[in-house]
């Protein structure tokens, strides 16, 4: 951080429209892998994945494409909200397309370009065992202290499953997670003095968590951590860095700020609203009560 302890101005990246930032640490750099919203987007047509990288949270590495969705023979549209993990020395990137398929990329580098392995989806709505009747979508990806690895993925409800040492395979059980109250979507997993913090999208827009003693649980729902955006939609990610922890989540404020001749409406539902499809990544810091729940996280512009 800057020696004045204050955070950059928020979105963080203004060269391009940006949503759904998964942030990983990975050899003392943080990257923040993205999807990438068109400059004349009207709808979620995304089809591409960037990456980027500090290591001050100040100055941010754009390191281009990290993976297209032409590139994935068995996929046709919509370059969703991904993840990414470092495991068995290489990287793993997780991804949607469709609103039906979870796929898996693999790079020597944590900046790709990602490859196929597999020529076909991880799994899909349709597999046995999914329980899913509106997107399959969002996956999070969690590694556990015993380096176990778990993937998380869905809309309305957690489908989970227990991926094998290789990353691109998994034991054929399907998890659906108990205790997630009003989930709706933005599967984020991540642990913290030995709890096991699940964040998501609540059907209300905010971002809820709720809290076990098992990364497959029961959970127990504790509150909000980030209240509605102005996007519409909202997603985010909790990562540490560099012995703080942090939110990273998207909003419009770039859009606007572009385009002042408009109206800012709320998001969704507002008659005239320009958009909900043109967002762009923030971050702010997080904190944790002594009792290990998660203080609401207030955005800074």
């Amino acid at each position: 951080m800057n020696k004045n302890n204050r955070l950059p101005q928020n979105p963080f990246i203004t060269h391009m429209y940006t949503a759904d930032p998964s942030a990983r640490v990975f050899n003392d750099t943080l990257y923040v892998y993205p999807s990438h919203d068109p400059d004349d987007a009207d709808w979620f047509d995304m089809v591409d994945w960037h990456v980027y990288s500090t290591t001050d949270l100040i100055n941010w590495i754009d390191h281009g494409v990290a993976l297209d969705i032409k590139d994935v023979k068995w996929a046709k549209k919509y370059a969703w909200a991904p993840d990414c993990i470092q495991a068995n020395g290489k990287y793993y990137f997780y991804f949607p397309t469709d609103q039906f398929h979870i796929g898996v990329a693999v790079s020597d580098t944590s900046t790709g370009p990602f490859v196929d392995p597999l020529g076909k989806p991880l799994i899909s709505m349709d597999t046995n065992g999914v329980v899913c009747n509106r997107d399959f979508i969002d996956p999070g990806v969690f590694i556990d202290d015993d380096g176990q690895a778990y993937l998380y993925m869905g809309q309305l409800v957690v489908n989970t499953i227990k991926l094998n040492k290789d990353m691109i395979s998994y034991d054929g059980i399907v998890h659906l997670l108990e205790g997630t109250d009003d989930f709706f979507e933005a599967s984020w997993m991540h642990k913290h003095k030995g709890n096991y913090y699940f964040s998501y999208v609540g059907t209300s827009g905010e971002i809820k968590y709720c809290m076990s003693d098992n990364p497959l649980g029961p959970f127990e729902y504790k509150g909000v951590i980030l209240e509605k955006m102005n996007s519409g939609t909202n997603h985010h990610s909790i990562t540490e860095y560099k012995g703080q922890w942090y939110m990273f989540y998207h909003n419009s404020d770039l859009y606007y700020r572009n385009h002042p001749e408009l109206e800012e409406k709320f998001g969704w539902g507002h008659e005239g609203s320009p958009h909900p499809f043109r967002r762009s990544i923030c971050f702010d810091k997080l904190y944790y009560n002594e009792d290990g729940t998660i203080q609401q996280v207030i955005p800074t512009k």
